[in-house]
């Protein structure tokens, strides 16, 4: 599909790869990995034909196309949602457009014209090829991604310029994913993605037809999505047939056979160079001294990979907070209508690592900020004994002062005993050399959140709310903040789209949804797991759970009978509308496979030369055709609108 050949890329004099030959094959799914500045991205943008290379040639199988989506810099134009997306079907409407041409000049023109034959050959070849090609299901398929992706219904007619940058993303991937090109480049597409469209894009990826070659500082999604991981490290790519998770170990394996081997090496360059210096100016072992030196010269020298340093911290220590650290009791907040907790009660205990999960609008944010003591309308936020509370919010970058410097910026808030360390946190969060000179108002949207993060690491706390603590954060980087956040003694809540992250550090999860909340013991493997109940089962698991008062678990609601005999006959009238639903799609699926069935037949029939040779027949298949192409859409339309879940 791919293949770089004797392929070279140079910045300033500096050799980004050199020399490589490396193959993309048809359907692979390739996890592109690396140090920062390695040049993963520069590399993508070459393959997009965004960059030029400086030497050797890019070979791409004939009719194959490329698509990339880069990190940032999406602008769409002013269309609404849904008509920007459509344009990722250009090709299929300019057909839709001729044929609709096409059937109006040969219902305007007789049997006998000079040029019907000739027409309804046209048409006929063009009518094969938009059915072939997915023309009929254009829209519906749009709707499955842009529902995928996070996007309602009543978004589709929005235009795109009402859209946060986040969701301009967004709108990029889902036409992108649309046109289906043969190579796909995603350099970090899981940035703007909740879990919910991150574990959609993950299905949607496993199953693409054609090659992806992937940048993702997801561990979990690239564990998911890739079967082969290519490394950019010292102007090579090294590939490794496998996920994620068992790169990391090959490499150590690899890695390690490396320095032996080069440890054998340095011993008999060593000896060979002794003799060299030893009989160098003997006149009888002048001989075996030009081939030793001749056998110096043709040695390969083996490179070993610079060990990056393990840069550990751990989080300034603070008194010990009693039992009960935050509660909430009948805990309300709105926006307008919009009741976003509806008398929530929640208690947060001494060393839970909290994770809070739900849809974008949920009210995830919001009640973080809650538990931070920012925005209660009513109801009661109580904190517990010696609690020291520190907050991270998703826009705590902007608290930085812009004229400081970054070590001055993060020096101002640290702790006499923290100062040794600061170039140690700093590096761990990527900034290392020169960058911590640079003045933060200069800073990326990026480098500020990092560097925010960085300073909340500092202050001596026994509790912390983190909102999207693992934003703009690498592999390696999540890794140090997850090892420092385990070790932490104190409790943390906290809200992730990063499944690993999640896995790895959460101890309950709440799941945050219709203004309520409800609390799954373990991590998010066993949430997935649990969340399937009903809400009726869930309530009656926590009663028989906790039968005496006051002994639920934490943030656990537990549902009097009265409420649990409702919830179940609300669960009964909605499973029999699901029955029903799912029913009456089952019976559109096979009407549509039906007039698909018909239509095929007529298509076929029409694309014999001699079927328009009689004037009325040909007619006839004509209306047939198009009554074929009406009903079917009609089908089509109906199915949407039940698969969105409206009612039969």
């Amino acid at each position: 599909m791919l293949h770089l050949k004797n392929f070279s890329k140079e910045f300033g004099g500096k050799p980004i790869v050199l020399n490589i030959n490396w193959h993309l094959k048809k359907g692979e799914r390739v996890g592109l990995v690396g140090e920062n500045g390695a040049g993963k991205t520069t590399l993508m943008r070459i393959i997009a034909g965004e960059v030029e290379s400086s030497s050797g040639a890019i070979q791409l199988a004939k009719g194959a196309t490329i698509g990339y989506l880069p990190q940032d810099g999406i602008v769409n134009r002013e269309r609404t949602l849904f008509a920007e997306v459509m344009t990722a079907f250009t090709g299929l409407q300019l057909i839709e457009k001729e044929l609709q041409e096409l059937t109006v000049r040969l219902e305007g023109m007789g049997d006998c014209a000079e040029d019907h034959d000739e027409l309804l050959h046209r048409f006929g070849d063009l009518q094969e090829e938009f059915r072939q090609r997915g023309g009929y299901a254009m829209e519906s398929e749009a709707g499955t991604v842009l529902r995928g992706l996070g996007f309602s219904s009543a978004d589709w007619e929005r235009g795109c310029v009402e859209f946060s940058g986040g969701w301009q993303m967004r709108i990029a991937l889902a036409k992108l994913l649309l046109q289906r090109p043969h190579v796909l480049l995603l350099d970090e597409p899981t940035n703007h993605l909740d879990i919910e469209a991150r574990n959609w894009l993950e299905e949607y990826l496993k199953g693409y037809p054609h090659s992806v070659i992937l940048v993702s500082h997801d561990r979990f999604f690239m564990d998911q999505v890739c079967h082969r991981i290519t490394e950019v490290w010292n102007c090579a790519l090294t590939d490794y047939h496998c996920n994620y998770s068992t790169y990391l170990l090959q490499r150590e394996e690899r890695i390690a056979r490396l320095r032996e081997t080069k440890r054998r090496q340095d011993e008999e360059m060593e000896k060979i160079e002794d003799f060299i210096s030893r009989f160098r100016y003997k006149s009888d072992k002048a001989a075996l001294v030009q081939s030793r030196i001749k056998q110096l010269e043709k040695m390969e020298r083996i490179i070993l990979p610079p060990e990056r340093k393990r840069i550990r911290f751990s989080f300034p220590v603070a008194q010990k907070s009693g039992k009960i650290v935050l509660q909430l009791k009948n805990v309300t907040r709105s926006y307008g209508d919009n009741t976003v907790l509806d008398t929530i009660d929640l208690v947060v205990e001494r060393g839970e690592k909290i994770c809070l999960v739900g849809h974008n609008g949920a009210g995830k944010s919001t009640l973080m900020h809650v538990l931070a003591g920012h925005g209660l309308q009513s109801g009661e936020r109580l904190v517990g004994h010696n609690v020291a509370v520190d907050f991270f919010a998703q826009d705590q970058s902007v608290f930085l002062t812009g004229e400081r410097t970054v070590y001055e910026e993060l020096l101002a808030d640290a702790p006499f005993a923290a100062v040794p360390g600061l170039r140690d946190i700093l590096g761990a969060f990527l900034f290392s050399g020169d960058d911590i000179h640079k003045n933060v108002g200069v800073l990326s949207g990026g480098e500020r959140n990092r560097l925010a993060l960085a300073k909340m690491l500092l202050r001596p706390a026994n509790a912390l709310l983190m909102d999207e603590p693992t934003n703009h954060l690498d592999l390696f980087s999540k890794e140090v903040l997850l090892d420092a956040l385990k070790s932490f003694p104190g409790t943390v809540v906290f809200v992730s789209h990063d499944r690993y992250f999640i896995d790895a550090l959460s101890t309950r999860v709440i799941e945050v949804a219709n203004g309520k909340i409800t609390s799954f013991p373990g991590n998010y493997e066993d949430y997935l797991q649990k969340a399937g109940l009903t809400q009726a089962e869930s309530g009656e698991a926590a009663q028989s759970a906790n039968p005496v008062s006051g002994s639920s678990k934490p943030g656990m609601v537990v549902a009097s009978k009265e409420e649990r005999l409702q919830r179940r006959d609300e669960d009964k009238q909605k499973q029999r509308k699901e029955r029903t639903r799912l029913k009456r799609l089952a019976e559109l699926e096979m009407q549509i496979e039906e007039q698909e069935e018909l239509l095929e037949l007529v298509e076929k029939k029409m694309a014999d030369p001699d079927f328009f040779k009689v004037a009325d027949t040909a007619r006839d298949g004509v209306e047939e055709h198009t009554a074929l192409i009406q009903n079917i859409a009609g089908l089509y339309a109906e199915w949407e609108t039940i698969q969105d879940g409206e009612s039969v």
